[in-house]
């Protein structure tokens, strides 16, 4: 790996990227990948807002096909197995099965909807079977598909994944998509970025940029100081906050604008003895997910709201969590209620406002906008986490020309951190790792690898018994990974430790995380 020498501070770096989630990591880690120096600020941890708050989906987006983004689909369709092959230890393949029933209406918005209402006016907005087949067909050809097996039927009296449905739901359609452990991708392309030469600034606020003859000078907040960095351009991928910082932090004018929309999920106590997934149709159009999630748990969602508040203040409201629950009961033989819920999130998706009409309508495709009044400036509105590495080239394609001396893309099925291993070799370094450190508890080398991959050797060392990993803060969360996570990951709370490189969270106690929280500010101390 031929890695540039980083630019020291004071100097002028070629790019300064503002965000540090999946668009900004993935576009710092490609350009560092082609020979520039980089710089990239987080105001908080990485991954803090929507990157962390995604429903956890590799996907085409299946139901974007009735919105006629065929593009975005195509793309993001081929980027499922590009990247199974280059972080298997965090995505992994999932089956979604998709229940059939005659209630299942369109979204009134979609364009597909609109056409069958003038060919077909007597389907009344039914979604039909053979339209969904038709759709399924297409997913399962537009992409490439090579790894993943592609559509089937299912009885569900006889498949095993009618027995959590009501009796009423007889037939289903099965296919491919693939899980993500969503905020990990963000922290292993910063990590990859930083190795190939970037210096990756958290809890780092940029308060200012301005353009200074052929450079951008860049103001930013850290550790109580203030510091001046100088960068030939600047990449705005600041997420929810884009159009602030185009406004307030650049002070560009731009007809350009966000539409910032509400995606909230829950999470309940495992509803189903199985590992697919269900993708489910609501009388509204509108349709949701429930995944297998930890292990123990089952994570339902998305909601579509338009956002009005600040980025920063999301939450999942009880209206949200009410609509998810019935959403669940419409299909699933055991009733849930709110005390079913264990743990709610919900993260601000940054679409590129197009006038439409709904939040659920509005594109989720990525818009780049490079002005270039001067040093450039790269914009970054919209975007899906499955389509990331192909927004990171896309945006240094924008840059190319004035940056003559980048080599070329580079990142395609190239591994990231941990993930040097066959896309189907989990279970054997599940089982390297049980043979090496016979000790660990039933469970925690599959843990380690789903988290870390290979890298689940370098966390464990020498140790030879449950003593040498330090403290056992619960959920088989060790001092010996809470100091990896710390020293190479940017870690530096136990909310970023719990909820975010981890989701130990959901098993540990207020009290647990408290002093989980105590040991770090200690070990940072003694550093």
């Amino acid at each position: 790996m031929n890695t540039p020498t980083p630019a020291p501070p004071g100097a002028i770096s070629d790019l300064f990227v503002i965000g540090g989630g999946i668009n900004g990591c993935g576009i710092a880690r490609d350009a560092a990948g082609r020979g520039l120096s980089v710089v990239l600020a987080e105001q908080g941890d990485l991954a803090q807002g929507t990157s962390s708050a995604s429903t956890k989906l590799f996907h085409g987006g299946l139901r974007y096909l009735e919105y006629f983004e065929f593009r975005l689909v195509r793309e993001a369709l081929e980027e499922r197995e590009t990247l199974l092959v280059a972080m298997p230890h965090i995505s992994w393949p999932m089956r979604f099965v998709l229940p059939l029933s005659p209630d299942m209406r369109f979204d009134n918005d979609t364009p597909t909807a609109r056409l069958l209402g003038r060919l077909m006016p007597w389907m009344r907005g039914r979604r039909p079977d053979w339209l969904i087949r038709l759709g399924l067909f297409l997913y399962d050809h537009m992409g490439g598909r090579r790894i993943l097996p592609g559509t089937r039927t299912l009885d569900l009296t006889r498949d095993a994944a009618g027995k959590a449905l009501q009796p009423r739901f007889r037939k289903a359609f099965e296919y491919s998509d693939a899980w993500v452990q969503d905020s990990r991708l963000v922290v292993l392309n910063a990590r990859d970025a930083a190795a190939r030469g970037a210096r990756i600034l958290t809890r780092a606020r940029v308060v200012a940029a301005t353009r200074t003859g052929d450079h951008w000078t860049v103001t930013v907040q850290r550790n109580g100081t203030t510091e001046t960095h100088r960068a030939r351009a600047l990449v705005n991928a600041a997420g929810p906050w884009v159009e602030s910082v185009l406004r307030n932090v650049t002070r560009v004018n731009s007809g350009d604008g966000v539409r910032l929309v509400r995606g909230s999920h829950i999470v309940v106590r495992r509803m189903f003895d199985h590992d697919r997934c269900y993708f489910l149709q609501g009388s509204d159009g509108r349709i949701i997910f429930a995944i297998p999630y930890e292990q123990d748990f089952t994570l339902i969602g998305t909601t579509d709201q338009d956002h009005r508040g600040e980025p920063g203040q999301v939450a999942c409201t009880d209206a949200e969590r009410d609509y998810l629950l019935a959403f669940a009961n419409r299909y699933f033989a055991r009733a849930l209620t709110a005390d079913d819920v264990v743990w709610t999130y919900s993260g601000v998706r940054p679409l590129y406002d197009d006038g439409a009409s709904s939040a659920t309508a509005a594109t989720r495709d990525y818009v780049l906008r490079l002005d270039e009044n001067g040093p450039p400036l790269l914009n970054v509105f919209g975007g899906k986490i499955t389509t990331y590495r192909r927004l990171a080239e896309s945006a240094l394609a924008r840059l190319a020309p004035h940056f003559p001396q980048a080599r070329g893309a580079w990142t395609a099925r190239v591994a990231l951190p941990g993930g040097d291993f066959p896309h189907d070799g989990v279970p054997a370094l599940v089982a390297r790792i049980e043979a090496r450190y016979p000790f660990l508890p039933a469970g925690a080398a599959a843990r380690l690898v789903r988290h870390y991959g290979t890298e689940s050797f370098d966390i464990l060392g020498d140790a030879t018994g449950p003593a040498d990993l330090g403290p056992d803060f619960g959920a088989g969360l060790t001092g010996a990974e809470v100091r990896w996570l710390m020293t190479h990951e940017w870690a530096r709370t136990a909310e970023d430790v719990v909820w975010r490189r981890t989701r130990s969270g959901l098993r540990l106690t207020p009290d647990q995380i408290a002093a989980l929280d105590r040991w770090m500010q200690a070990q940072a101390l003694a550093a």
